[in-house]
C-alpha cells in the first residue's frame, strides 16, 4: 500500500503537468490559426550571378517548378521576379533573374517565395485609381480597375479577395483576364490584413466576420453601376467569398464566384498543415474545440468563437445558388483540395473543376498561365459574364 501511494504521489503531479503542456500547445495551436503573421522566408539564396543575371536557391517543392515567380528578400531590392529554371541538381535550382540586379547589390540569403509576381497595380500598365470602401470595420483601401466602353457588360464586376497573411498584390495576377473580358474589377482589403483597419482584437476570423467587410464593397459596386458582381476569392479568401455568397444581403447579386486553392472547410486544411507539422490528435481537434467556445476563444486570441460548422461549405452546399468555379492543384501542398473535390461532388449542378496538378499553393498562374487564364475566359463566356471573350 506504501508503495502504491507512492506511485501515486509521483503520477499525480507527472499527469498534471503532462495535461498542462498539452493545455499549452493546444492554445498555441488555436492563437497561430487566428494572429495575423509576417511573411515566412522559406528560401535560401544560394548566389547570384549579377553578369549572367541568375540566381541560385535552394532546392523545394515550390523553387523546382518551371513559370514565373517572385522572391521577397531584404536589402537593396526588396522583391524580385524570377523566370524560368536553367539548371538543376539535387540541392539547388538556377533560375533566369527577371528583374535586373546591379554588381554589387545587397542580397541577403533567407528569402519567401512567392506567387505574386507584380507588386503594384502600375506593373499592369492598364488604368486603376485607389478607392476607399466604408465597411462595419471602417474604411478598406481597394484598387478599382475600370473597363473604357465595357458597354453591357459594365454591369457586371469582379471584386477580388486575398488570402491570408498576404495583401491585395496576391490578387493583381487575375485582372488582366477580368480586363480583357470587359469586367471592371475591384481589389479590395478587409480588417487586419495589414492594409485595412484593425479590428478591436486584431485578429482573424477565418471568413466568419470578414465576410462582411466583402459584403460593403459588394455595396460599393452597386451603388456605382454594378448590377451583378463576380467574387474571386484566393485560399482564404476562397472562404470569406463562400461565406459572402450565402450571408450576404446582397447575395442575389452574386452573379458566380472564381476560387483558387480556396479553403471551402476549415477543419480538413488545420487538420493536414497540423499533421505536416508533426502535431498529433487530439491536439488539433482541441485547438479547434477552444475556438469554438466563447471563453476560450479569448485566450486564444480570437475576439469571438468560431463556428467551424459555419464556415464548413460542402456541409452547407445546399445553400450555394450561384455557379463556381474551382482552380485548385491536387498537389497544392498547404491547402488541400479534398474539399474542393468534396464541394464538386456534392453540388455538380452549380461547380466546374477542371482538373490542375503539380502546380503549388495559389501558383496556378505562375505555372501555367494560359491554361489557368483559359480555364477562367471559357467559364465566364459561358455563364454570359463576360462582354468579349477574346482580346
Amino acid at each position: 500500500m506504501k508503495s502504491l501511494r507512492h506511485a501515486v504521489a509521483i503520477a499525480v503531479p507527472a499527469l498534471l503537468a503532462l495535461g498542462a503542456a498539452a493545455g499549452a500547445v493546444v492554445f498555441t495551436v488555436a492563437r497561430r490559426v487566428v494572429t495575423p503573421t509576417a511573411r515566412r522566408n522559406d528560401t535560401r539564396i544560394v548566389a547570384v550571378d549579377t553578369g549572367a543575371q541568375t540566381i541560385e536557391l535552394d532546392r523545394t517543392l515550390d523553387t523546382e517548378l518551371p513559370g514565373r515567380y517572385g522572391l521577397f528578400t531584404t536589402g537593396t531590392y526588396g522583391y524580385v521576379k524570377l523566370g524560368a529554371v536553367l539548371s538543376a541538381d539535387a540541392a539547388s535550382v538556377r533560375r533566369k533573374l527577371l528583374t535586373q540586379i546591379e554588381p554589387g547589390a545587397n542580397v541577403d540569403r533567407d528569402a519567401a517565395f512567392s506567387g505574386w509576381y507584380y507588386v503594384t497595380p502600375s506593373e499592369l500598365h492598364l488604368p486603376w485609381e485607389s478607392v476607399l470602401i466604408g465597411t462595419p470595420a471602417g474604411p478598406c483601401p481597394a484598387w478599382f480597375f475600370p473597363v473604357a466602353d465595357a458597354g453591357a457588360a459594365g454591369d457586371t464586376w469582379v471584386i477580388q479577395v486575398h488570402g491570408r497573411g498576404t495583401t491585395r498584390a496576391e490578387c493583381l495576377r487575375a485582372v488582366p483576364v477580368f480586363h480583357s473580358l470587359g469586367l471592371p474589377t475591384l481589389v479590395v482589403s478587409y480588417r487586419n490584413d495589414g492594409e485595412a483597419p484593425r479590428s478591436r482584437g486584431g485578429s482573424y476570423a477565418l471568413g466568419a466576420s470578414e465576410w462582411s467587410d466583402v459584403d460593403a464593397a459588394i455595396g460599393h459596386a452597386l451603388r456605382h453601376g454594378a448590377q451583378r458582381v463576380v467574387l474571386m476569392g484566393w485560399s482564404m479568401g476562397g472562404a470569406i467569398a463562400l461565406q459572402t455568397a450565402v450571408r450576404s444581403e446582397h447575395r442575389d447579386r452574386v452573379a458566380g464566384l472564381v476560387l483558387d486553392s480556396p479553403v471551402v472547410d476549415w477543419r480538413t486544411v488545420l487538420r493536414f498543415q497540423a499533421r505536416e507539422e508533426g502535431l498529433i490528435e487530439p491536439l488539433t481537434s482541441l485547438a479547434m474545440g477552444a475556438l469554438e467556445n466563447a471563453f476560450t476563444a479569448r485566450l486564444s486570441g480570437a475576439e469571438a468563437a468560431i463556428r467551424f460548422d459555419g464556415l464548413d461549405m460542402v456541409a452547407r452546399a445546399s445553400e450555394l445558388t450561384a455557379p463556381i468555379l474551382i482552380l485548385h492543384s491536387d498537389d497544392d501542398g498547404f491547402v488541400p483540395p479534398d474539399a474542393s473535390h468534396a464541394l464538386a461532388a456534392a453540388r455538380p449542378d452549380l461547380v466546374t473543376m477542371p482538373p490542375f496538378a503539380v502546380a503549388r499553393h495559389t501558383k496556378l498562374w505562375n505555372y501555367d498561365q494560359s491554361r489557368w487564364t483559359a480555364a477562367i475566359t471559357d467559364w465566364m463566356a459561358e455563364r454570359g459574364l463576360a462582354a468579349d471573350v477574346r482580346s
